[in-house]
């Protein structure tokens, strides 16, 4: 008996010390007893079946030996039971069948591409032709290619990283657990700050751009109920597809004196229509009406119910690029190039302000933050990169489109080009019917997108702090309260959404896309000895050029 107990003993130790071996002799260390559990399914008190048991209990018994984050002494592939065998069982004896793990769950190639399109599309789409204006049209245009692929390139290395790392079960990680295994309490809370950057920046253009479009929603609503003709004391062009210059204080040619709309009413409507303006502003009220509607949202416990009409931001996004094209056809394109130096109502192709465009494109590009989790739903997990790139791709024609059209077709003369707004919306009239449903739809999309960000918000600061994602109410409800006041404080006193947005994505860029990726890459290669200096070179530019880009916001 001792001599087959000690050989038993020493083939198992054999088995534990080559985990790729299909060697079956665990097979005589089988438990005695198996206890019976529960199946909660279609039939109620079904069985375990006794196949399944004794491998749900070999799995327990492998997971004894070590941790759970090593794979050198995993479970064999003959250990682990079949999907269709995998259970969770619960601490009261019940088994809960598993059907995720079902390949057919996961989405094709082309659900992940849209996935990853409809997450990067957000509010910087609007601030796109202004920052290709502050660039220069030709500059602007080889910009936008080429932070896009240099982003595209950084997004590579956050999806590769967790794989790079050896014996460790990275299956669950991202990319802030990536920077703790490289650089310890330092990496996950520097990632998680620049992060919040990167989330509370969003917030607090989504508390602008809401107050903007509420207030030119109401704005359209009274015009049409007490008959006002032309809502805005603006300069601009005339006919059916006005086109306004809300600060036309720039006066490049000086040749030509812009005209000046005048507000025409129907009947007595002065006084009515001042005391309008005095409880319905821009910046002094309607960013506090906001508080009203979003705070009580900000403090569910779950964001569950908003995430449902996530759909709402692909329809916003399809209807602008209608939106963009149906404008253009009807304004004509309006171009002249001047390479160096502004012309009349036109500005030089290559501009010192370019910087600014940069700054944008950091953060209309970015998803470093979530691309692991995203593409993990992919079926076809061999293709990731491939579908990554495309998805990048769609990402960029969608920005040149929409930047193209709205700069070459702003009416130049009589305006000049100058005048394109960082949200480009801003110049229509809000007497405009179709930008009125696109101001709408953008504006119901943001009610129900930023209590998610609240959430992210939330979830990620309190869990790093506190360790609990709710841990009451007054710290959730504090927190929420610093989240909104800074986003009424720019809406008063800065709305500038094209300046917010370079600030936040050149923040949160300069670590999430180019310093920690190219860091993690270098060690990750220099461990492997496959380090090599022109790609040491390559991504110590890469941290550089975050940095300068940083730099260059203060000085625009």
């Amino acid at each position: 008996i001792h001599s087959h107990f000690q050989s038993t003993f020493s083939n198992l130790l054999s088995t534990f010390s080559h985990p790729w071996s299909t060697a079956l002799v665990i097979s005589y260390f089988q438990p005695f007893h198996v206890e019976p559990r529960n199946i909660v399914d279609d039939d109620p008190q079904e069985r375990v079946s006794a196949e399944a048991a004794i491998l749900n209990s070999r799995v327990h018994y492998y997971s004894r030996l070590t941790g759970s984050s090593d794979r050198l002494l995993s479970p064999p592939n003959h250990v682990i039971p079949r999907p269709e065998e995998i259970y969770i069982y619960s601490p009261l004896g019940t088994a809960f069948k598993v059907t995720s793990g079902d390949p057919s769950s996961k989405n094709p190639s082309i659900v992940t591409i849209f996935a990853v399109w409809n997450t990067m599309m957000g509010t910087s789409i609007l601030s796109i032709p202004w920052g290709i204006k502050q660039a220069g049209f030709t500059l602007g245009i080889l910009i936008l290619i080429i932070v896009g692929l240099l982003m595209l390139y950084c997004c590579y290395i956050v999806l590769k990283s967790p794989k790079a790392i050896p014996y460790v079960d990275t299956s669950d990680w991202e990319f802030p657990d990536v920077c703790r295994y490289y650089f310890g309490k330092f990496g996950q809370w520097s990632s998680l700050i620049f992060s919040m950057v990167s989330l509370i920046g969003a917030m607090v253009v989504y508390w602008v751009l809401m107050s903007n479009f509420l207030y030119n929603t109401g704005q359209f609503i009274y015009n049409y109920a007490h008959n006002v003709n032309m809502s805005d004391s603006q300069f601009g062009t005339n006919g059916s597809d006005r086109v306004i210059c809300p600060y036309p204080n720039t006066d490049p040619g000086g040749n030509t004196t812009p005209t000046i709309t005048t507000l025409i009413l129907d009947g007595n409507g002065t006084s009515d229509n001042s005391l309008f303006k005095n409880w319905w502003s821009k910046t002094n009220t309607v960013p506090f009406y906001l508080i009203i509607l979003l705070l009580p949202l900000l403090c569910f416990r779950s964001a569950s119910f908003f995430a449902r009409f996530t759909f709402l931001g692909t329809i916003s996004v399809v209807y602008l690029i209608v939106l963009v094209t149906i404008k253009a056809v009807r304004l004509g394109f309006h171009l002249e190039f001047h390479w160096i130096y502004a012309t009349g109502f036109y500005v030089s192709e290559f501009r010192l302000l370019f910087p600014q465009l940069t700054g944008v494109l950091t953060l209309a590009f970015f998803i470093h933050n979530c691309v692991i989790t995203l593409m993990k739903s992919n079926r076809n997990q061999e293709k990731n990169v491939r579908d990554l790139s495309v998805a990048y791709l769609l990402v960029g024609l969608t920005y040149v489109y929409v930047g193209i059209l709205i700069f070459a077709a702003f009416p130049s003369p009589p305006l000049f080009k100058d005048c394109i707004e960082p949200n480009f919306l801003d110049n229509f009239p809000s007497s405009d019917v179709m930008v009125f449903v696109a101001r709408t739809f953008l504006l119901f999309q943001m009610i129900t997108v930023y209590p998610l960000l609240g959430y992210l918000v939330r979830v990620q600061m309190m869990g790093q702090i506190f360790g609990n994602h709710y841990p009451s109410f007054l710290h959730v409800l504090a927190l929420n309260v610093l989240i909104v006041a800074a986003g009424v404080l720019m809406a008063k006193f800065y709305p500038n959404i094209g300046s917010i947005i370079r600030f936040s994505g050149a923040t949160c860029g300069l670590a999430l896309v180019f310093v920690f990726p190219a860091v993690v890459h270098m060690i990750s290669l220099k461990r492997q000895g496959m380090l090599r200096w022109p790609s040491a070179l390559f991504h110590s530019f890469l941290i550089l050029l975050g940095l300068a880009n940083l730099i260059a916001q203060f000085f625009m």
